[in-house]
């Protein structure tokens, strides 16, 4: 028994001593570092700051714009981040990083001596920093773009604001009735601010609290822009030309202090839904690939990656084009820790987060194809450009119906469409409702104009509002496969449908000539509206001469067929009377 017991007890003794020396071994580095500091410093054994304190596993990163430096004590105990329970979350999501396309999420940009975009400045721009030789800014004011061409041909003033002037962007939409809007408003509903502000959904204090009368009631002029985008949508536009919440909207979606973030469930690629503290909402679309990035000539058409900056020029594109029927999208630079990362709950995404071998902060979230380490999007270092897409009404307000496109392509990598192999198949088409009467086969024939001018294969589906029944324009949604990263090719096939049935509106001829002007030229004018969001230049001069370029085919193939049919078959006159009305809007 003693000779038992006396083992047991060595057992034990061996056990307490690695127990103390492992103990020592931890307390040894922060003992160390509490000894280099100077002696006026606080001796807290905590070397990062209480606020990653509060969200263990994760490092504040280095050098992030807007904060000062770090002393030389700080650097030293930080040295050792991210710590050790990160990086064993990390071992198994790091990759090389010359496979993966999103390692340099921002475009590097020629140097100067400011940086550049106020989303990535401090809460004071006018102040001084102190800066850190070794830290180099992530954005940098890129001074005279070559790719932006002057506001007009002779200097005069802006060239958008003279197009918007001409004859042809002041025709009025039909006088609208009850039947015409998407929503009316309740004049008689009145909102309690008392009562909102005890919800605790509700942000406290700030600006919205001004928003409403003594009364109670909120005044529509208060509404924030997202609603105010909602209830100018009626049956003919999405918006109205001079529509002034349309440019606020803009701005708040560059601006607006992001609340969550969760995944868009669906699609091939991945998608972010974000949420404002205004209660609006936007797809976010993180950018992949770089502006002077070619699309490959053996990638298909269904493979390829979505552009963040071709949403962002869709939308300049069919305003320009007097569509109005692609929802405001705008261009925003993302601190993928703070606005992403710190305010998702949705923990399929927050689990995806991992830092590269580069220190960058990356994600890679759910979806079908491309959500995976190696294809992850990441910061530098913690910092994204993406576009921002305003959201349509909620379904459960306003249903939208959704239709198959006659000219979707097989999705196939041998198998061809049927509008690929029959010459008239538009005489088909327009034997099926709804294409056999109303306006239904000019608004395919004016989306086909505007996908063959972004380059965009992808149009599969299309929607419309429920509402407004087959008497309403197409909404042209989901357009990041535009290929304005193929500047150099021009896909003809996408302008069959024109080509086939040979039908275009008087209105969409007669501005499709005005833009082809050296007067009105378009690659001007885009490069005038693209220049003020916050990601310019979101195209650069190949993709504006290329729009240049591709204005001319679309024109010679009306051309074509109006050499067949006669003009007056080919051209569909909606600048009566009837089409005009009385109210300019």
């Amino acid at each position: 028994m003693i000779p038992l017991r006396r083992f047991r007890a060595l057992i034990l003794a061996v056990f307490l001593a690695a127990c103390a020396l492992h103990i020592m071994l931890d307390l040894l580095p922060k003992l160390g570092r509490r000894a280099a500091r100077p002696s006026g410093e606080p001796g807290c054994s905590c070397a990062q700051p209480a606020a990653e304190a509060a969200a263990p596993g994760w490092a504040k990163a280095r050098g992030r714009p807007g904060e000062p430096p770090a002393p030389a004590s700080a650097a030293a105990g930080d040295s050792g981040w991210p710590n050790k329970h990160t990086l064993r979350i990390l071992q198994d999501f790091s990759s090389d990083p010359s496979s993966n396309l999103t390692s340099h999420s921002l475009e590097k940009l020629p140097p100067a001596a400011e940086p550049a975009g106020g989303a990535l400045r401090g809460p004071d721009p006018g102040a001084p920093r102190p800066r850190d030789p070794a830290h180099r800014p992530l954005l940098r004011d890129p001074g005279p773009r070559r790719s932006v061409p002057p506001p007009g041909p002779r200097g005069d003033g802006s060239l958008l604001a003279r197009l918007f002037e001409h004859p042809l962007y002041q025709v009025a939409v039909p006088r609208l009735t009850e039947d015409d809007v998407l929503f009316h408003v309740n004049s008689d509903i009145r909102f309690h601010p008392k009562a909102a502000a005890e919800s605790p959904g509700w942000p406290p204090g700030g600006p919205e609290d001004e928003a409403f009368l003594p009364t109670g009631e909120a005044a529509v002029d208060a509404y924030p822009n997202w609603l105010k985008f909602h209830l100018g949508i009626n049956r003919y536009e999405l918006y109205s030309r001079r529509s002034p919440a349309v440019e606020a909207l803009l701005c708040d979606l560059g601006a607006q202090k992001i609340t969550s973030v969760a995944m868009k469930s669906g699609g091939t690629q991945l998608k972010l839904i974000m949420t404002f503290q205004n209660y609006g909402q936007a797809l976010f679309k993180p950018m992949k690939q770089t502006r002077e990035q070619e699309t490959p000539p053996d990638f298909f058409y269904f493979s390829d990656y979505e552009r963040h900056n071709a949403e962002i020029a869709a939308f300049h594109l069919d305003r320009i084009l007097d569509f109005r029927r692609v929802p405001p999208v705008a261009g925003r630079v993302i601190n993928m820790t703070k606005e992403i990362r710190d305010v998702t709950r949705d923990k399929k995404l927050w689990r995806t987060f991992f830092i590269s071998p580069a220190n960058n902060v990356c994600f890679y979230g759910e979806c079908s194809y491309y959500c995976s380490t190696e294809h992850a999007l990441c910061g530098k270092p913690d910092q994204i450009e993406g576009s921002l897409a305003a959201f349509l009404p909620d379904l459960s307000l306003a249903k939208r119906k959704t239709w198959r496109n006659p000219w979707r392509r097989s999705y196939h990598k041998r198998k061809k469409a049927e509008w690929e192999v029959d010459p008239d198949y538009c005489e088909e088409v327009k034997q099926t409702p709804p294409y056999d009467g109303g306006q239904r086969i000019l608004d395919l024939m004016d989306m086909t104009i505007f996908d063959f001018l972004m380059g965009n294969m992808d149009r599969h589906h299309y929607e419309t509002f429920e509402k407004f029944g087959n008497e309403t324009f197409i909404i042209h949604l989901d357009n990041g496969r535009g290929r304005f990263g193929k500047y150099s090719h021009d896909e003809l096939s996408i302008l069959v449908p024109l080509q086939q049935c040979c039908r275009v509106r008087k209105s969409t001829y007669l501005r499709l000539q005005l833009l082809a002007q050296e007067e009105y030229k378009l690659s001007l004018l885009m490069a005038e509206s693209l220049r003020k969001d916050r990601v310019a230049p979101v195209l650069y001069q190949p993709h504006l001469d290329a729009l240049d370029r591709r204005l001319r085919v679309v024109l010679r193939a009306v051309g074509g067929c109006v050499e067949k049919d006669g003009l007056h078959s080919v051209v569909h006159d909606d600048l009566d009377a009837e089409h005009r009305g009385s109210t300019q809007r």
